[in-house]
């Protein structure tokens, strides 16, 4: 966003590219001469890690401030997870039969666009990791109804990309994982939860942990594909073990269509109350 306060001070815009046409002299050259702010290789030293995170949280919550998005339903999925189109292409069978899956979260995403586009299209945005498989279906939904969403995309040793579905102003990289998440779910009045591997378990477990330690509002949170989620998760035996308690079952509800989901957040015990994480913690 542009500062159009009036002040003394010359912009910083400015001096970066005075910089660029000083005289060349050993002193110039030296790495310590170097604007601080401008200066990559010093922005990527171990002491300068603080700013780094301060950076990747102030980076996405400014510009979606600015793009006014008020709220979102946060949806996490297996990247493998292949469109019904390609489901040959599977490594598994099981991740064939997944399939379907693709459909419900681009159905689902499609009909809570077109409901948000009714009133703005700033509350009940979706949000996905920005990848393929469920966060592409996710995307796609919202671009089929008209709609924005937001990709929040990290840097992985393999080379990727965004999917071509989230929109361009809304889709933001990163290199720390924890801030990653803390953007998931700080707008988050939903979390919506399709099968998937280690980075769906993960992202489901800390927003149950958060939820469930009042670290944050206790939002609608839909797992889908009951079957799935029975057969890799004894929910029972945790509570039955004492290590949750049988109320923590309450904290989350399976469904198997996008028809379903969208019933299960209508009626969902006080929606509308509050969202995502305690402010100030």
């Amino acid at each position: 966003m542009q500062d159009n306060r009036h002040h003394p001070f010359r912009d910083s815009h400015q001096d970066r590219e005075a910089a660029t046409h000083i005289p060349d002299t050993p002193q110039t050259r030296a790495p310590s001469y170097a604007l601080a702010f401008a200066d990559e290789d010093f922005m990527c030293r171990p002491e300068l890690r603080p700013v780094r995170l301060q950076l990747e949280l102030l980076k996405p919550e400014m510009l979606m401030n600015e793009a006014g998005i008020d709220s979102t339903i946060v949806l996490f999925g297996g990247a493998r997870i292949p469109a019904p189109a390609n489901k040959e292409s599977a490594r598994t069978q099981t991740l064939a039969d997944l399939s379907k899956y693709y459909d419900e979260a681009r159905r689902f995403s499609q009909m809570m666009t077109e409901r948000s586009l009714k009133s703005g299209g700033t509350e009940d945005v979706i949000v996905t990791g920005g990848g393929p498989g469920v966060m592409e279906a996710g995307n796609r939904g919202a671009l089929d109804a008209g709609g924005q969403s937001i990709g929040l995309n990290i840097v992985l040793p393999h080379e990727q990309a965004p999917n071509e579905y989230v929109t361009p102003d809304l889709c933001f990289n990163f290199h720390y994982f924890a801030i990653r998440k803390m953007h998931f779910l700080m707008r988050a009045s939903a979390v919506c939860v399709f099968p998937g591997g280690f980075g769906t378990l993960d992202e489901m477990f800390e927003a149950l942990t958060l939820i469930q330690t009042g670290r944050m509002a206790q939002v609608p949170f839909l797992l889908f594909g009951q079957s799935f989620w029975e057969k890799i998760i004894n929910w029972d035996a945790l509570s039955d073990a004492g290590t949750i308690s049988a109320e923590d079952l309450k904290l989350f509800r399976f469904v198997e269509t996008a028809e379903e989901a969208v019933e299960a957040l209508d009626n969902w015990d006080g929606k509308g109350e509050k969202r995502g994480l305690i402010p100030g913690r």
